[in-house]
C-alpha cells in the first residue's frame, strides 16, 4: 500500500520559516520524481515545488527564492524549507510522487502525480 504522510505545518507569524517532510512508505522512492502543491481555500491546488530523481528543482514563480525543496533517498523523504513566509503562503501543503522513467524529468502539473499525501496546514499571521 502506497502511503504519503505530511508533517511539519503549523502557525507561524510572517517572516518566520517551517519545514515540512513527506515520508513515502509502499514505493521504490528513488525511482520517483517528487513534488508540493498547495491550496488556499477556495482556490485550486497549485504547484510550488518539484524535484526529479537525480536532483533537479523547479519552483513556482511565488516561492522562487524562498522555499527550497530537497529529498533523502535512505529516509524515503521529501522536504519543502520555507523560509520568509508570507500570509499568502496560507494553505494546506500536499506533496505528490510518481514514477520518473529518466532521471531528470521533473514535473509541476498536478495530473502528472499518482500518489498523493492527505496534506498540511500552513497558517501565516501578518
Amino acid at each position: 500500500q502506497v502511503r504519503l504522510v505530511e508533517s511539519g505545518g503549523g502557525l507561524m507569524q510572517a517572516g518566520g520559516s517551517l519545514r515540512l517532510s513527506c515520508v513515502s512508505s509502499g514505493r521504490t522512492f528513488s525511482r520517483d520524481a517528487l513534488g508540493w502543491f498547495r491550496q488556499a481555500p477556495g482556490k485550486e491546488r497549485e504547484f510550488v515545488a518539484a524535484i526529479s530523481r537525480s536532483g533537479e528543482m523547479i519552483y513556482s514563480d511565488s516561492v522562487k527564492g524562498r522555499f527550497t525543496i530537497s529529498r533523502d533517498n535512505g529516509k524515503n523523504t521529501v522536504y519543502l524549507q520555507m523560509n520568509s513566509l508570507k500570509p499568502e503562503d496560507t494553505a494546506v501543503y500536499y506533496c505528490a510522487a510518481t514514477y520518473s522513467p529518466s532521471g531528470s524529468y521533473v514535473y509541476a502539473t498536478t495530473h502528472a502525480y499518482d500518489y498523493w499525501g492527505q496534506g498540511t496546514q500552513v497558517t501565516v499571521s501578518s
